[in-house]
């Protein structure tokens, strides 16, 4: 029974020894050999995290903005239109660093796709829809800088 007690206490002057010697780096290191412990790697079978299309951190009316853009973009790529999507995708960008020259280049590449017409109905439609909700996030927002004036009721 003493040999166990002894044991334990050379451990123990063991351990404070070694704590002595890593200094005030030592509560650092352990937190850090604690988060590696509750690391846990993905599994092959768990579905992958879904990622934002917008960075995180921008006023929700701009993130409204960038999604409708995409979303328009992507439907006019795949329609064969890719300088119109081109143009809304660089608008886009220009959101992101300078947001009030970014809206303004928007509402230019709206005003071009108001010309576009397609033959097939059903995508004339569609056209109109995502041009419309794009078109209403770019105004709110516009409203929210105060960059246009607003309309009296």
């Amino acid at each position: 029974m003493l040999e166990v007690v002894i044991g334990v206490i050379v451990g123990l002057l063991l351990v404070a020894g070694i704590l002595v010697m890593l200094g005030p780096n030592a509560r650092a290191l352990i937190r850090r050999a604690q988060s590696l412990r509750r690391a846990r790697v993905p599994s092959v079978f768990q579905a992958a995290q879904t990622r934002d299309a917008v960075p995180p951190g921008l006023n929700p009316k701009t993130q409204r903005v960038l999604v409708a853009a995409a979303r328009l973009g992507n439907w006019l790529r795949a329609h064969g239109h890719d300088d119109l999507a081109r143009e809304l995708r660089s608008a886009a960008g220009r959101i992101t660093g300078n947001e009030p020259a970014g809206l303004y280049a928007m509402q230019t590449a709206l005003r071009r796709l108001r010309s576009l017409s397609l033959d097939d109905r059903s995508a004339q439609e569609r056209l109109k829809s995502l041009t419309n909700e794009l078109r209403t996030a770019v105004q709110d927002r516009f409203e929210q800088l105060e960059l246009l004036p607003f309309k009296r009721p």
